[in-house]
């Protein structure tokens, strides 16, 4: 059994907000005080039909065809960067019998290095593609020097994306970089999707990396299933810059009708933020967590502008890196990746975003928020 609780099973459902949100205008009303979270009863989200999957430091829930991991930093055992959620990942590569293929920003996860020399060893098909900056790290470099190919982006734009491809069956993707900062000091999600259609998006994204050097703005909008149904869920994928990722989260909070919560590493768009600002003058929840250090460091950050309108947005209190990069729709929308909501990730940055229309999927996302927002600065 693991250490973690299963979460409480309370909250309303708002399941009648999971179609058609997007085409909902926007209703102009006068001014109103913004609401706040502490106004409202403010609890962990229901986990509705999803089961908690024992993780020893940070969570893990499945249902359906997905697993959601987070990392938790505040646990005391995190230090010793043993039992998080890079165990599940290595357990699936594990079992992999065909192919894996990797695009990531950064590589220091000693486990992921040992288990890709065990798939070697099996005979699995190996590629990865890395931003060039970070190909010196001692991951990479065994990995190289074992024999297997590494492509560098070579770019003046980040190859920023974290995701993995296995047996073109499977993606592993969220906001969590394949280091031990990412998976033990940081808060990060990792998400498990299981389907050939959503796996065939990410791999023609990979191999325009890796067979064509197609990186950042080399535009190439071939994503084959941008919108899939499994399991009767809707789930939408955008890569940056070539899919319009921006255009489409901005439709998305534009129809919000109840509630938008947000966790933000990087947080400069400013159309992002007129809506966010706009929404909660019309009366709905709009509440935050940003990560301090891009706080003090970006120039054109949000936080500002958002605290003088009141909003219920708040520095991390992590002392490393609160890394997500989500916004949450009327408990029924999720939006998350590696995209930090920032003109770079729209225009030069190789980027990957996953939108995914589903109570129980959020509920997963919104129970991490109220952790985060919890052990942030109020």
């Amino acid at each position: 059994m693991s250490k973690k609780p299963l979460l409480a099973l309370f909250g309303l459902l708002l399941a009648s907000l999971a179609c058609g949100v997007e085409n909902v205008p926007v209703i102009v009303t006068a001014d109103v005080e913004p609401p706040t979270v502490e106004a409202v009863e403010t609890v962990l989200a229901p986990q509705i039909g999803a089961y908690e999957i024992p993780v020893e430091v940070g969570y893990g829930y499945s249902n359906a065809f997905y697993e959601i991991y987070f990392t938790d930093p505040f646990d005391r055992f995190a230090e010793t960067q043993e039992d998080g959620i890079d165990e599940p990942l290595v357990a699936a590569i594990d079992e992999a019998r065909l192919s894996i293929d990797i695009a990531a920003y950064s590589m220091s996860l000693e486990s992921l290095r040992d288990a890709l020399l065990r798939a070697q060893k099996r005979g699995v098909t190996i590629r990865i593609v890395m931003e060039s900056d970070n190909m010196e790290r001692s991951v990479p470099e065994r990995l190289s020097s074992a024999g297997l190919e590494i492509v560098g982006d070579r770019r003046e734009g980040l190859m920023h994306d974290k995701f993995i491809i296995i047996d073109r069956a499977e993606v592993w993707m969220g906001s969590a970089n394949y280091t031990t900062s990412g998976f033990y000091e940081e808060n990060n999600s990792l998400v498990r999707i299981r389907s050939k259609q959503i796996a065939e998006n990410y791999l023609e994204e990979f191999n325009e990396m890796f067979d064509r050097d197609y990186f950042g703005p080399d535009i190439l909008a071939r994503t084959p299933n941008p919108t899939v149904t499994v399991d009767g869920i809707v789930v939408e994928t955008y890569f940056s810059p070539d899919d319009g990722a921006g255009k489409r989260i901005l439709e998305l909070l534009k129809g919000a009708q109840s509630s938008i919560y947000f966790l933000a590493f990087s947080f400069t768009t400013d159309d992002f933020a007129e809506i966010l600002v706009s929404k909660s003058r019309q009366g709905l929840i709009v509440a935050g967590v940003m990560d301090e250090g891009q706080i003090s460091s970006n120039t054109g950050g949000e936080y500002d502008r958002f605290k003088e309108a009141s909003l219920s947005v708040y520095m991390d209190g992590n002392p490393s890196n609160m890394h997500h990069k989500v916004f949450i729709i009327d408990e029924s929308i999720v939006i998350f990746g590696s995209y930090n909501f920032s003109a770079s990730a729209e225009r030069r940055n190789d980027e990957n975003v996953m939108i995914v229309f589903d109570p129980e999927f959020a509920a997963q996302f919104r129970a991490e928020f109220e952790r985060v927002y919890e052990q942030s600065q109020k």
